[in-house]
């Protein structure tokens, strides 16, 4: 039998939500391929999107880990983590602070919830004098429009008597005016960048209650009530703020929580590409012989920006064929994912359930990975794009 190439390969997977953080992953395809290569250099940068695991992608790069108190979705106080990095910079993320696997804020009826711990978040970070603020739009549990975090940053909502209002779904059909005079004079000089992978807008049938809500527990015959409460809320702000951006790309994502930082002059930028850029993908990409990524679960929606899609883009950019290593792949997603993965692959040996999947994704991706280096380097040399090996490397 040949003796097998010892390639140079990076891994960059997302995390398997519910299951594996996007390390954990990693390390779980890394030891595969390491049982099928031993001599197999092998580069790991997990990744995130802007959804659950981005501060742990983007302290990757260095940093620290703190806790602040905010408010959650449901309105009480929790401790929230959030990631300080050099230069004055920092990121949140949305799932941590509102996100829709916190038990106590599902319980809490979505008409009711708000962003407020958002706001609460940005407000602790600028008392920290951080002047660059990352926001991860992924995994929210609200449909607030932002209200709650423009709310938590001094903007009052007032009723047509001129009495505040709070910042949920519920209450915005009473909004009448809009007072910003007491909005954070900090944010002036403060850049926000939020973390995004929709392009949807805050309203219409392409809008964040029409398209996400359902999945956060607005009900179907809710949605055009609300609907109409964000268009009415954009009425009042655009002119308040001086800013429009309720038909922008991305001001739909995580219940508009997009829109509200459009409205307070965020750019908007994809959040894979971001934690691309921190982890520093490129850099671990020259050379390389092929790039294994994934997530837990890979559709049509990959194709919109997602990790996997921004690891395989970065990969044929340095010429590295890319291969999808995923707990579930649709089916119907195949012809279009295939137009961009060399191999779209599933951890599942046979048939199994979703909840033996979970339980045994590490031990799973490990053997797919093993097989998948089999078949694609045995009998076979190193890509001829790929750089001359130094004894002694291995995994890092």
């Amino acid at each position: 039998m040949p003796s097998l190439p010892d390639p140079l390969i990076v891994i960059a997977p997302d995390s398997f939500k519910g299951s594996l953080a996007a390390g954990q992953v990693a390390a779980a395809i890394a030891a595969g391929i390491q049982r099928a290569l031993p001599g197999a250099t092998i580069r790991q940068r997990p990744m995130a999107d802007g959804g659950e695991g981005t501060i742990d992608a983007m302290l990757a790069a260095g940093g620290q880990r703190t806790g602040i108190e905010v408010r959650g979705a449901h309105g009480a106080a929790r401790i929230a983590t959030v990631a300080l990095l050099a230069g004055d910079r920092a990121v949140i993320e949305s799932a941590e602070i509102v996100g829709i696997t916190d038990p106590a804020g599902m319980a809490c009826p979505v008409a009711q919830r708000s962003t407020t711990g958002l706001g609460d978040a940005i407000k602790a970070l600028l008392d920290l004098g951080v002047r660059e603020i990352f926001v991860g739009l992924g995994g929210s549990s609200t449909n607030d429009g932002g209200a709650g975090l423009l709310h938590g940053l001094g903007l009052r909502l007032l009723d047509a008597q001129g009495r505040d209002i709070p910042p949920t779904p519920a209450a915005l059909p009473q909004l009448a005016a809009i007072d910003a005079s007491q909005l954070d004079p900090r944010l002036a000089s403060t850049r926000l960048v939020a973390m995004c992978d929709v392009t949807n807008p805050l309203t219409g049938p392409l809008g964040a209650t029409a398209v996400f809500g359902p999945q956060k527990g607005v009900q179907a015959q809710d949605v055009d009530a609300i609907d109409a409460a964000l268009a009415g809320y954009d009425r009042l702000l655009a002119p308040a703020l001086g800013r429009h951006a309720v038909d922008a790309a991305g001001a739909g994502a995580a219940g508009g929580l997009g829109y509200a930082l459009l409205m307070l002059g965020a750019q908007m930028r994809p959040g894979a590409d971001i934690v691309a850029d921190c982890v520093d993908l490129d850099g671990a990409l020259a050379g390389a012989d092929w790039l294994i990524t994934g997530e837990g679960r890979s559709d049509v929606q990959t194709l919109s920006g997602k990790a996997p899609l921004i690891a395989c883009q970065r990969a044929h950019a340095c010429g590295v064929p890319a291969s999808l290593l995923s707990g579930a792949i649709d089916p119907a997603a195949l012809p279009a994912l295939g137009t961009h993965f060399t191999g779209c692959f599933s951890l599942a040996p046979g048939p199994i359930t979703v909840e033996q999947a979970m339980a045994n994704a590490s031990a799973l991706l490990s053997d797919a990975a093993e097989q998948m280096a089999r078949l694609r380097f045995t009998g076979t040399h190193p890509l001829e794009h790929g750089r001359p090996r130094q004894a002694g490397e291995g995994l890092h």
